[in-house]
């Protein structure tokens, strides 16, 4: 399988020129439903299905769970440094390292929680914002480029269905593995 397709199954994020204040909106509801889409993803995974991976030397589904509340939590914070900064410069973070710190094999359950209730604290602030506030920029270190509010929202939204898209694909794998061991994947 092409592992390209297996990173990013959704395609890569790339800012649509004609986003508007609709397309703001629906991105700000995606960010909404996240926390819920996710927990059903993973509500009823035993152990081990949670250390399943998404493709060969990817992340199990316990920590993509983990860093979903990592990167939301930085992007929350980025976004506030943005409305209280002006052109902030942003603290990047070692995604691939955080992943394999020892809290990534505490319960789910745990940056589940987190994720709902910062979330919830991320969309009210989202949603309070004027148009001049999503026009307010950063900028990123790792590549020197400034990144508008408007497009953050639109790379988390894209980062929530991302992540979803890569349990999913886990989950899809555990089930074709089941069923060759099973033999249930030939036709009677």
């Amino acid at each position: 399988m092409d592992t390209e397709k297996l990173k990013y199954p959704i395609g890569k994020f790339e800012m649509p020129a004609w986003a508007d204040s609709s397309v703001l909106t629906v991105w700000i509801d995606d960010i909404q439903e996240f926390p819920n889409q996710l927990a059903a993803e993973v509500s009823n995974l035993s152990d081990d299905e949670l250390s399943l991976t998404y493709r060969p030397e990817g992340w199990s589904i316990r920590q993509l769970v983990h860093h979903c509340a990592d990167s939301h939590m930085n992007g929350f914070i980025r976004h506030k440094l943005t409305l209280t900064e002006e052109d902030p410069v942003i603290k990047p973070y070692r995604q691939g390292e955080w992943a394999k710190h020892p809290d990534v094999n505490t319960p789910i359950s745990n940056s589940l929680n987190l994720l709902a209730g910062m979330t919830a604290r991320w969309v009210a602030l989202l949603r309070s914002l004027t148009p001049d506030g999503f026009k307010r920029t950063y900028i990123h270190p790792e590549d020197n480029k400034r990144y508008s509010l408007m497009e953050s929202v639109g790379l988390y939204a894209w980062h929530g269905k991302h992540h979803l898209a890569h349990i999913k694909q886990a989950k899809k794998l555990m089930t074709t593995y089941e069923l060759r061991i099973t033999g249930k994947d030939k036709a009677p």
